[in-house]
Order: structure tokens, then C-alpha cells, then sequence
């Protein structure tokens, strides 16, 4: 039998990310408020609430970030909107990536063998130039790799190779990400020969 009373008693945070939450539910309301082109001011006050947020991120007013302090971006990123980001345990994302409107990290789950159901924490890793498209669902202890994508409406429980990109429920590997090279670099490596 399942010990509901006892999850509910459990000491599942500190007082001070007790009192973080408290603080980060009226800061939310500035977050959430500011204007849509307002990226500076959402990394400025996401950055006050202990989140460590590279250059130039785009994190759109409409995402939900639960806890501002588990949370780290790499420059030149992108969190669309409506983004859940429920980051009990630390999400971290690299330079270049994009999580995609509506998708769903999800840092927090329970220990559904013990009777008592205790919280999880396992983090999720998003690494540089991956991309997690809209409606996607990434588990808890999950790493999306290296140029990795994962599909619409994908649902990812466990890693996903540097690379490839995955699809559906739970997702499975369809095929490895090629990398067009653009005009700049071409230019770049050309004017280098010369």
C-alpha cells in the first residue's frame, strides 16, 4: 500500500528554496509581464534568482522556469514560448540550442518502489546546437547530446546520441543530423586558403 501521508509530511526542500520559492513566485509575475523583446530583463532577473544565463539568450516571457537557481543557459540560446522548465534538479543547456514552444523538461519525478513515493531530482542536460522541437517531453536524468534533435512532440526517457535525431513515444532514433555548412563559413575557411 502507498504511504501518502508520509510523502505529504516529507521535508521535500530546504527553508531556504522555501523561501526562494516564495520570492521567485512575486518575481515571476515581473517575468512574465515583461515584454516579449524584453530577453535582457528576463536573464537580468532570472540571473538574481541564482540562474546562470550566457550571452545573448532568448527566454520568452510565457516560459514557466520553476526554480530559477536550478537552472544554467549557454550563450546564443533559446527557450520559446510556453516552455515548461520544471527544473527541481538542475537543467542545464549549452551554447545553441533551442527548446521549442510548449516542450517540457521535466527535472522531478518520484521513487514509485518506495511506499512513500519520495521526490527525485535527476537533472537534464541539453548540450550545444541541440534542439528540442515543439511539444517535446524530456525525462528526468536525460542528456540530449551534442547537435542532437528531438522531434515534435517526441517523448525522451532516456539519452539521446550526439547527432541524431529522435522521434515519437517513447522515441527512437530515425536518423543522424547532417550539418549544411552556410555562405559565412565557407567564406571564412576560403578567405583562410588565400
Amino acid at each position: 500500500m502507498l504511504d501518502i501521508q508520509t510523502n505529504r509530511h516529507d521535508r521535500k526542500y530546504t527553508p531556504r528554496e522555501m523561501l526562494l520559492r516564495v520570492l521567485w513566485g512575486l518575481g515571476r509575475i515581473a517575468f512574465s509581464r515583461s515584454p516579449r523583446v524584453g530577453f535582457g530583463f528576463r536573464a537580468w532577473l532570472l540571473r538574481r534568482f541564482g540562474a546562470k544565463i550566457g550571452r545573448d539568450v532568448h527566454i520568452y516571457p510565457s516560459a514557466v522556469i520553476y526554480f530559477p537557481w536550478n537552472l544554467e543557459v549557454g550563450d546564443a540560446s533559446a527557450i520559446g514560448e510556453d516552455v515548461l522548465v520544471y527544473n527541481l534538479g538542475t537543467i542545464s543547456i549549452g551554447c545553441s540550442a533551442t527548446i521549442s514552444h510548449r516542450a517540457h523538461l521535466c527535472a522531478g519525478s518520484h521513487d514509485y518502489r518506495d511506499p512513500t513515493l519520495p521526490l527525485l531530482k535527476p537533472p537534464i542536460r541539453i548540450e550545444d546546437n541541440a534542439w528540442v522541437c515543439a511539444d517535446a517531453f524530456v525525462g528526468p536524468g536525460v542528456t540530449v547530446h551534442r547537435g542532437a534533435i528531438v522531434g515534435a512532440r517526441a517523448a525522451v526517457f532516456s539519452d539521446v546520441p550526439e547527432m541524431k535525431i529522435v522521434v515519437g513515444n517513447p522515441a527512437r532514433v530515425i536518423k543522424t543530423r547532417e550539418m549544411k555548412r552556410n555562405a559565412t563559413a565557407e567564406a571564412q575557411e576560403d578567405h583562410e586558403r588565400d
